[in-house]
């Protein structure tokens, strides 16, 4: 067997024609990590270098390969910062909306300890998970997808099935519940401009349909950068109104009476409760870091963590300040959107209706950014099946099937909008169940078997409490959603103009 030493010395003597050296680990695992170049020194090579045979002159590692999904849609040409507008969208939505809502279920001091905790939680899982790929890319394996990091790390072939599924089910949800939630926004609009209007929300919801058929022809990821730098100020700018609208609220002579009491029984307080953990740790949830982080331009040691930075830093405005102003006014009588709550279907709005309009229409906006960050997933997929990487990314043989699949892709989506707009609840059980492995169980398990901590130290245990934890937590949250669904079965109907709340 070789050392390490051995072979480099082989290689100082005489360079091999593909110029790489070969290493050999204590496992005894041929390792090809590094192309020596002409003065002697060393370069990493990754799934976007270019390799030196004769044959594959001016052609990265893919093109050979022949994944067009790593060439086109996930192309890694970012910076930090557009990683820190791409994490922004994917976690920073309308949701947030909901989080008075959450506080009703918890109250005062329990709200503000999950969010915090939860908010804790998700910043070291997405920082494990970037220090992993990290740690892969250093090793000459540089993983753009979840699914084969955890294949390859975890050493199992049906984790990789196991993550495609859940990601197409959570990516899929998201979409879909994205256009459902826009056409919502149009029946706002359109209901108050037009009292008596003919157009119904399914006919609403496939005039979002085809705006996303048309913004779905963006063809990577690194090209929706401008979009989530727009999806972040919006974000911020619906939350500002609706801070502004609430405190309106509060001090006009129509306030609510204010009550912070929870459920009456036992039973419902703890159901409750795990509702609205289950509503945070959803709203916190992301799924796709691995894809996020292969948009940046290699090398991408310490680019994540910036990223996330920025990115939580519009967390901490925008999820406290909504949370706290949404409840501090209604207390438990808050919609599950504070939105709802500040134009109540009897009586007057309690803010300037030209005010919550254009918070409306800021949100509306913001969600054809969540529709396209979530699709990317799959566009990867399709393109990986149906592009030919030795075309142009523009060429005709690329670009007819991209427009067909994509937008096929969207019909689904805005189809399930519209028959379902129940879909809100069966979102809730699908996210539970999803975003918990994703987000709070493989960071954890995929970074104690990549850098093996001691099983006596404090980080090997944190990881492992925080998994089981989680586990129980997104157990508890999909039944109690499973609950919800089952109580509102009733309101259920297909194509319905109400959206089931």
């Amino acid at each position: 067997m070789f050392s390490r030493k051995t072979a480099v010395d082989v290689i100082g003597k005489k360079r091999s024609e593909s110029d790489v050296e070969v290493t050999y680990d204590d496992d005894g695992v041929t390792n090809y990590q590094h192309d020596v170049s002409p003065h002697g020194e060393f370069r990493n090579i990754d799934a976007h270098t270019t390799t030196t045979s004769p044959s594959s002159v001016g052609k990265t590692k893919v093109e050979e390969d022949g994944d067009a999904g790593a060439t086109f849609v996930l192309e890694s040409k970012g910076e930090w910062y557009h990683a820190g507008f791409h994490l922004t969208t994917a976690i920073v939505g309308p949701t947030i909306l909901t989080l008075p809502y959450a506080f009703r279920g918890l109250g005062w001091g329990l709200g503000f300890f999950c969010l915090t905790v939860m908010g804790v939680v998700t910043f070291y899982s997405y920082y494990l998970m970037s220090l992993v790929l990290e740690h892969c890319e250093k090793a000459g394996r540089r993983h753009i997808r979840f699914r084969e990091l955890a294949s390859d790390v975890l050493g199992s072939g049906w984790m990789y099935y196991f993550v495609i599924f859940i990601q197409t089910a959570i990516n899929t949800g998201i979409s879909i519940g994205a256009i459902l939630l826009a056409g919502q926004c149009l029946q706002i609009m359109y209901s108050s401009v037009f009292p008596d209007g003919d157009l119904h929300l399914w006919e609403l919801i496939a005039m979002v349909t085809v705006v996303m058929m048309v913004l779905s022809q963006l063809p990577s990821f690194h090209s929706l950068r401008h979009v989530n730098l727009a999806s972040l100020f919006l974000s911020l700018a619906y939350t500002f109104i609706v801070v502004f609208a609430c405190v309106n609220a509060g001090l006009s002579k129509n306030a609510p009476a204010r009550d912070y009491s929870l459920e009456s029984s036992k039973f419902s307080v703890v159901m409750s409760a795990f509702t609205s953990i289950s509503i945070i740790a959803a709203i916190f949830g992301n799924g796709i870091v691995p894809e996020i982080q292969a948009t940046l331009a290699p090398p991408v040691t310490g680019k994540m963590l910036k990223g996330l930075m920025m990115c939580y830093s519009v967390i901490i405005v925008t999820f406290y300040s909504a949370a706290v102003s949404g409840y501090y006014v209604f207390g438990n009588k808050v919609s599950s959107n504070i939105l709802k709550s500040l134009m109540p279907d009897e009586g007057p709005a309690l803010a300037p209706t030209w005010l919550l309009g254009l918070g409306v229409i800021f949100v509306l906006l913001q969600l054809f950014a969540i529709g396209l960050v979530y699709s990317q997933v799959a566009y990867e997929i399709m393109e990986t099946k149906s592009a030919d990487v030795n075309q142009g990314m523009f060429s005709k043989r690329n670009l007819i099937p991209r427009i067909i699949l994509r937008s096929f892709y969207m019909i689904f989506c805005g189809f399930f909008a519209a028959m379902l707009p129940f879909f809100g609840d069966i979102n809730g059980v699908v996210g539970a169940l999803g975003f918990i492995p994703l987000d709070f169980v493989l960071p954890m398990l995929l970074y104690n078997m990549t850098y093996k901590p001691s099983r006596s130290s404090f980080t090997y245990w944190i990881n492992v409490v925080i998994m089981v934890v989680f586990t129980g937590v997104g157990l508890l949250g999909s039944f109690s959603s499973v609950r919800k669904l089952v109580l509102d079965a009733s309101k259920f109907k297909l194509f319905s103009d109400d959206v089931v709340d």
